[in-house]
Formats: structure tokens, sequence, C-alpha cells
């Protein structure tokens, strides 16, 4: 301690740190305070409470009782306060230099000093992106750049590792940052896909990270494919998973079929799961030839394994053979639908019967009036129109009056109807009569 009451402590500044609390404590032992002399002469006891004997009273005076008093508490204890006036003196390499004023408030005394320091830094930490925690899944010749991001200080030391072995910078490029770090490959290779791992160290604390990275491909053919039966109309065909799966699982298989006589191939199935399955619908008398390509999800393979047998479709007899049913028939004798009706017509005025027959074979129509045919009479006209018959008789007079009867007949027999005609004359009075 020097005379104008300050103090100076040199610590020695450590080259690295382990893993400890964030701060360290170092105690600088000072002197001891000096103790505060005793007064000098005899001590007074003032203390009533106190167990010294009082001084002897006289003889004549009476003894007077006092009640007890509570003991006097123990005078409170004053917090000595901080330092005052810290500030950094020296720096070398090896050490620094502290320097401070006596605190202001020593309260109930001064043993010492403790000095602590803490190192600026903290511990590496590697923020993987969500969608590297799972699996990176790239196409053989894509472009591979993933960007790690992580905190660490002082500036951590970054090494990558793939299955475990150093990665081959030929490779894959590296490019680190004071806060991330990059996996830059060019163009991706099936040899590319493995476990990459990225360490993060600072001092003795490190994180670690782990990617999977899978470089995919078009698969190749099924190993083999079998034709291993031919029916009717139909094939049977087996085949091998390819040896190749381009680095992921097979998803399905397309079938396809080729006529021998055209060679033009045709999808028969497509995104098919099993390994085995029958081709059906084959055109009789051609000879067909198969082959099945593999698929992934990258997409089919590029060949395809061909079937080394054909399937012939034999040409069976077929022999026509007409339902047998009973022909319904329709033979009918003359029936009228319609029969004649009796009418009144005047005397110069064309007037016409009408009646509906039905029969089959088609009847003939026959017209009599009171019995008579009238025949090929052209004051008549006679008119058969799909079974309506009809009997036109021209300017009628007084004595075409009667009974008119139609006639049907066929194979089956006949049938009649009649009807009344009435002529009647038109009297018109003299101009006498009307005066």
């Amino acid at each position: 301690m020097t005379d104008n009451n300050e103090n100076t402590l040199d610590l020695p500044v450590p080259l690295g740190f382990a893993e400890a609390p964030p701060a360290e404590a170092a105690v600088a032992e000072t002197a001891p305070a000096a103790e505060a002399p005793a007064p000098e002469g005899p001590a007074e006891v003032a203390d009533p409470s106190t167990d010294a004997p009082a001084e002897a009273a006289p003889a004549e005076a009476a003894p007077v009782e006092e009640p007890p008093k509570a003991p006097t508490p123990p005078p409170t204890a004053v917090p000595t306060s901080a330092p005052q006036n810290l500030s950094v003196d020296d720096v070398n390499d090896t050490s620094v230099t502290l320097k401070w004023r006596s605190p202001e408030n020593i309260g109930s005394g001064l043993d010492g000093y403790t000095v602590e320091y803490c190192k600026e830094g903290y511990r590496p930490k590697i923020r993987l992106p969500r969608v590297l925690r799972s699996r990176c899944v790239k196409h053989v010749g894509e472009q591979i750049n993933l960007v790690i991001p992580f905190i660490g200080k002082p500036k951590p030391v970054i090494s990558w590792t793939k299955d475990g072995q150093p990665l081959d910078t030929k490779k894959a490029n590296i490019r680190n940052t004071d806060k991330d770090s990059i996996l830059f490959i060019r163009k991706s290779e099936r040899e590319d896909s493995g476990s990459y791992e990225m360490t993060v160290k600072v001092d003795s604390f490190e994180d670690k990270a782990n990617l999977i990275i899978q470089i995919v491909d078009l698969p190749g053919p099924p190993a083999s494919v079998k034709l291993v039966d031919s029916w009717g109309f139909n094939a049977a065909l087996e085949w091998t998973p390819p040896k190749d799966n381009g680095n992921t699982e097979i998803t399905g298989y397309t079938i396809q079929k080729a006529d021998k006589k055209t060679e033009e191939w045709f999808t028969v199935l497509e995104h098919f799961h099993r390994l085995n399955a029958t081709v059906s619908d084959l055109v009789m008398g051609n000879t067909f030839t198969f082959r099945v390509f593999a698929e992934n999800k990258v997409g089919r393979s590029e060949t395809a394994a061909v079937t080394k047998g054909a399937a012939h479709i034999q040409k069976t007899g077929i022999v026509y053979k007409p339902l047998e049913y009973k022909e319904h028939d329709f033979s009918e004798a003359p029936k009228f639908t319609a029969p004649l009706s009796d009418r009144a017509a005047t005397v110069g005025y064309t007037t016409k019967l009408l009646c509906a027959v039905r029969g089959s074979p088609k009847p003939k129509i026959e017209w009599l009036k009171n019995q008579m045919i009238i025949g090929d009479d052209p004051k008549y006209r006679q008119i058969n129109n799909q079974g309506v018959c009809s009997l036109e008789i021209r300017k009628p007079s007084s004595f075409d009056g009667g009974i008119y009867t139609c006639r049907a007949k066929n194979a089956l027999g006949e049938a009649t109807v009649a009807c009344k005609l009435e002529v009647k004359q038109v009297i018109i009075p003299d101009e006498k009569d009307r005066k």
C-alpha cells in the first residue's frame, strides 16, 4: 500500500482456458490492518449489568434492589464498500497490472482484496438448417452448395470428414467464414454419397453435426425376364430386380409388348409393383415379344430386359351358333278397328265414307252398295292407305242413297262393316211463296 492510499497487483495472464466457471478468482493478500491501540488508564465500568463487583457503599446505607435489565445488543456491522477507481495500470504478454484506491467505508475491518477475471468468449454451436437434418438428396450431375452457420468465439477451427475419413478437397471444396462453413461440389457423382461430419472447435470445446448426402441416378434394367407360359390370348411373365437401383429404392416397372410383324412397342402396364404379370388381349394368330423397364424416383431405366422366347397366339376354329328362338306369328284375320257411320249428304255435293281395318296378310278391300259390288264405277273413288279405307261419292244424286258395305278378306277370314247414306234434295222456294 502506497502513501497515496493506492493498491497495485500484478496478475499473470493465462495463454488458454479449459472448461471452468465463467469467472476465476485470484486473491491478493495485503497486510492486515493495524489494531487500534488500547486507551491508557484504568477502564471505568459504568454498566451496572456487568458481573464486576461495585465499590463498597457506606455501612449505614441500606441495600437497594434494582430489576434486571436486558443485555445491550452488539453494534450493527457495517459492510465494507467496494474499492475505488479500479483501473488497468500496465499490460504485457504475460501479466496485467491493476490499480485501485481503498474503500471509502471499511466497516468492521479490512482483511484483504479478492480479484476475479473472466476471459471473453463462448462455446461453439452449429446451427444445422432444418432441411439438412434428415437427408440431402441430389441427382447425378447436380451442384451441391450447403451453407451451415455456426457461432463461437474466439474464431473456431473448422474440420470436415466423410464416412469417418478426412474429406478429399479434390472432390469437395470447403469455404469457411466467421459465421458459416460452405460445402461445395460443382458436379455431384454417385461416389459423393455418404455421411459427412462437420466439427467446430474452440480450445477444448467443440460441437459436431452429421449430414447424409445421397446422390441418386436412373436404375439399371431388370436382371432377367422370362416368358413363363402362354395360353389363349394371354402370356405370363416373370422378372428379377435390377442389380443397380440408382442408389434409391425401385418404385415400379413398365411392361411393353411388340408384334413381330410390326416390331412396334406398346406399353401394357406402367408403375407395376410386382415381379410377375399376365398380359391379356393378345391378337390371335400373331407372335409377341416382351420387355420390362425398372423405375425409381429419378425415372425409368434407359434400357430394358427383353424376353428370349416369343408367345405365339394360335388360331382356333370358331363355330357360329345362332340363338334359337321361336318367331312370333303375326298372321291375323281382318278386323275393323273403326266402323262406318251413317251419313246424310246433299244432292250435288261430294261425300266420303271412312273406316279402318287391320289384318295379316294384308286383306283385300271391296265396297258394296245394297249388297252389290261397286267395282270400277267412275262415280266412286276407292282408296286403301295403311289400313284406312275410304269411299268417295262424286256429286251424288237422290238415287245414290242406300246401304254401303266395306268388306275385307284374306286367307284367315273376312270382316264387314256397313252404314246408311241418305241423299237429300234441297228445295228452293218460289218467289210467290216468298211473298
